[in-house]
């Protein structure tokens, strides 16, 4: 592979790993910033459905993606696994198509004293992706979340989260 294409995707694995890390910082701007103005992202309707389903479109629905998690304490988002595609041809590529697997953590409290302190909900799933190149660099087009399956566990101890009234292991 030449620098060049190692570049390429070197780019395109900041983009799609850098969605990850907005999720669970809760920045709906620098999420909403990774797709192109015309970006769509595709998710289930969990729990009533796994498959996707959901379409948000354009910067203003994007950028509410991180927020509408919020209801959950906490969320965890790990990447692995990055294909990369480019189109056949010798100039610079300005689309590729990618898949993604990961697994995506989303924690909610329960105050009860008796039991666990919350639930993980963990998913199992598979990006599916197509990237554009924009003025200043890749972006992703359009993104459909594949749920493979879904696993529940209990949370035995958790850290406080900012204004959340939760740290410790027991409700504050």
């Amino acid at each position: 592979m030449t620098e060049r294409w190692e570049a390429e995707r070197s780019a395109l694995r900041a983009v799609s790993f850098g969605y990850a890390a907005a999720v669970d910082d809760g920045d709906g701007a620098r999420f909403a910033a990774l797709f192109t103005e015309d970006g769509e992202l595709v998710v289930p309707n969990y729990p009533d459905d796994l498959r996707p389903l959901v379409v948000r479109t354009g910067t203003e629905q994007l950028r509410g993606i991180p927020g509408g998690l919020a209801r959950y304490e906490w969320t965890f988002h790990q990447l692995a696994e990055p294909q990369l595609t480019f189109p056949d041809g010798d100039g610079r590529p300005t689309t590729a198509t990618g898949s993604v697997r990961g697994v995506a953590h989303h924690v909610t409290a329960d105050p009860s004293p008796s039991g666990p302190l919350g639930t993980d909900t963990v998913w199992y799933l598979r990006y599916a992706d197509d990237y554009r190149r924009v003025e200043d660099g890749w972006r992703i087009a359009r993104r459909v979340l594949h749920l493979q399956w879904v696993e529940e566990r209990p949370v035995v101890a958790m850290a406080q989260r900012a204004g959340t009234g939760w740290g410790g292991g027991v409700p504050t």
